[in-house]
């Protein structure tokens, strides 16, 4: 990747995501990316090229991060948790806006279009994970409990961006230990994990601070 396609693709990354596709021009993107437009156009013909790039780009650093969870070596319960807890992570993020392939959706409803082909495609790859994964923990209905972990994940994303996070985020990891729980994984104490907890490592909860509430834009 070229320093100008890094620099235009982080460039269009962080405005997409903080204000909206369709609200960010082409213009706006190479004004703060500090190239011309035929550099851009060199790159990404379209701004529907650009816009499937920066979810590419959004997908791989999901997936990265997941199978990084993976490899640590957990037992199959905490995976679980672990990928869990990097969503209540985010959520948690002052920079959190919602989840960048449910707001592209909702920015691009026809099913036949390149950006929400790609939303799709994400979703399809993020839901057969949490099956094989919840599988793994002796679930013996793992494709219908992914629902129910994408669901649970959804909810959260969704209201995460709306008000305070942090009742939002407990909501969410509770509901995984029960969806835990009733497929018959080994449970440990039920705790969300805080800031600096390593994700996949359950410990006391302490008392819980309030966090200022997130005002609707």
């Amino acid at each position: 990747m070229t320093e100008a396609r890094s620099r235009l693709l982080a460039t269009a990354s962080r405005l997409f995501y903080a204000e909206g596709l369709h609200s960010v021009g082409i213009d706006r993107v190479v004004s703060e990316a500090s190239v011309t437009r035929a550099t851009l156009y060199r790159h990404f013909p379209s701004k529907d090229d650009l816009v499937v790039a920066y979810l590419g780009e959004a997908d791989r650093a999901i997936r990265a991060r997941t199978e990084a969870t993976r490899a640590e070596g957990l037992p199959a319960d905490d995976v679980v948790r672990a990928v869990a807890a990097s969503i209540a992570d985010d959520i948690r993020s002052a920079t959190f806006r919602g989840c960048a392939f449910l707001n592209a959706a909702a920015e691009y409803p026809d099913p036949a279009h390149p950006v929400h082909r790609a939303v799709v495609e994400h979703r399809e790859w993020f839901q057969r994970t949490a099956a094989e994964l919840l599988g793994r923990t002796g679930e013996p209905a793992p494709e219908a409990a992914a629902r129910h972990f994408v669901m649970l994940r959804d909810g959260a994303m969704a209201a995460g961006c709306l008000s305070d996070p942090a009742p939002i985020c407990e909501t969410f990891l509770l509901g995984v230990e029960e969806l835990l729980e009733r497929g018959g994984s080994p449970a440990g104490p039920r705790t969300s994990p805080g800031p600096g907890t390593s994700p996949g490592l359950r410990t006391p909860a302490g008392p819980r601070s309030e966090k200022a509430s997130r005002r609707t834009p």
